[in-house]
């Protein structure tokens, strides 16, 4: 492969991870002679579409500690986008932009780090660059809180925000324990159509505490009347009981819980909120009950003081890995993480093509939920629990951790476009 430059990118929601992987991408790129300059896209896509990069290779060579804070920083260094890509048989002027700023800024390897809607860039990306004969290497790199990309074990992200939840669980319930007075907590947790992250919720279990209860994901139909016995019943065992319920839970005939404040994105995906609360009037109203609505929301994404060093770590080895692939001519693809072991833990990076993955969904196996759709089972525990090990070494100063500042993520409504 000729010497050239990269551009990589980050797109859809934040995690703890997303920045690890892309700390993976500048390290070892800086240390193969195939590469000269790490370019970073602002914004996703929309950065390239705008001329806007950052010159990454510049900044870790001005600042030694550049990578090592980047792999540990929250959310995403380079902003994101939630930008469609529209078919460049329709409409092929973006894509025609696009790889003339390759060519402008003598590319050989563009990566996207995000998740499913990512994914859907990166085949379109492809599917135009074999169309016209260009040789840049496209790959995608897996990051989501969501574990839903399909063929890899699971995804950068994810682990962290499963390490949250858990952990989250267990403080509400040392919290909610301490009154004598029975009640209901309803913790609500992110999770469109697939409910990994509330079943990792699991995890909070010990030996002295059962919590949470209940567990109900979206790949189950959810009934109101099952819900309310169920809580009726744990009431009979248990003063204070605990819910874990995923956002996007629907009923029989497909319809949200939360269905009367949903809304689309530009993918077609619901915006969803108030599963939490409906319930808790649910319960309050047929119980007569203490009961409370908890929202995790977007504090499940970037806790990066609780992170998980497995999730980390195996991060930043996919974004190391990227440029290795790409290097050896491997393209139109996304690198995934195959699980060798359990006990012990261990894994192998390889790669998958962009086709089975872009614009499709990994739920939870039926057989990892009880029969009752309330609970997860032992393999669901066994899968989980290796996701959420180990701790990261976080810097302080003034009692707050220390991560890279995003100053050039503008937030003057000014700059920004209608994409």
């Amino acid at each position: 492969m000729a010497s050239g430059n990269i551009i990589v990118a980050q797109s859809g929601g934040p995690s703890v991870a997303i920045n690890a992987s892309l700390a993976g991408v500048l390290a070892a790129a800086m240390n193969n002679d195939n590469y000269n300059t790490v370019y970073g896209s602002v914004y996703g896509i929309i950065g390239v579409l705008e001329d806007n990069l950052i010159n990454l290779t510049e900044k870790a060579n001005e600042d030694s500690s550049f990578i090592d804070t980047l792999k540990i920083s929250p959310a995403m260094y380079l902003g994101s986008c939630r930008y469609k890509l529209p078919d460049y048989e329709d409409d092929d002027a973006p894509y025609a932009f696009i790889f003339n700023q390759f060519a402008k800024y003598n590319i050989s390897a563009f990566f996207y780090i995000g998740g499913n809607d990512s994914m859907d860039t990166v085949l379109k990306l492809s599917h135009y660059g074999e169309q016209i004969g260009s040789d840049i290497r496209i790959v995608g790199i897996p990051k989501t809180i969501d574990n839903d990309l399909c063929v890899t074990d699971h995804t950068p992200g994810f682990g962290s925000a499963a390490k949250y939840v858990a952990s989250s669980v267990l403080e509400i319930a040392h919290d909610t324990f301490i009154y004598s007075v029975p009640s209901v907590t309803i913790v609500e947790i992110m999770g469109r159509d697939a409910g990994w992250l509330t079943a990792s919720s699991a995890l909070a279990r010990n030996e002295y505490s059962p919590a949470p209860h209940l567990i109900y994901c979206p790949e189950v139909a959810f009934d109101k009347n099952a819900f309310v016995e169920d809580v009726r019943k744990m009431l009979t065992k248990y003063s204070n009981v605990i819910v874990a319920v995923s956002e996007g839970i629907r009923d029989k005939d497909g319809n949200y819980i939360s269905a009367s404040t949903a809304v689309n994105d530009q993918f077609g995906h619901s915006q969803l909120s108030g599963t939490g609360k409906c319930l808790e009037y649910l319960v309050k109203e047929t119980l007569n009950i203490k009961v409370r609505s908890i929202e995790l929301n977007v504090l499940q994404r970037c806790a990066a003081h609780i992170a998980s060093k497995t999730d980390i770590d195996e991060s930043f080895l996919l974004g190391k890995n990227a440029v290795s692939y790409a290097e050896k001519g491997l393209s139109k693809c996304m690198l995934t993480v195959t699980r060798t072991s359990n006990a012990p833990y261990t894994i192998e990076i390889g790669t998958t093509d962009i086709k089975s993955i872009a614009n499709k969904e990994k739920n939870i196996p039926r057989e990892w939920i009880n029969e009752k759709g309330n609970d997860v089972n032992s393999a669901m525990i066994e899968y989980l629990a290796p996701l959420i090990e180990g701790e990261t070494n976080v810097a302080y100063k003034n009692g707050l951790p220390i991560y890279l500042p995003v100053g050039h993520l503008s937030s003057d409504p000014s700059d920004r476009k209608d994409y």
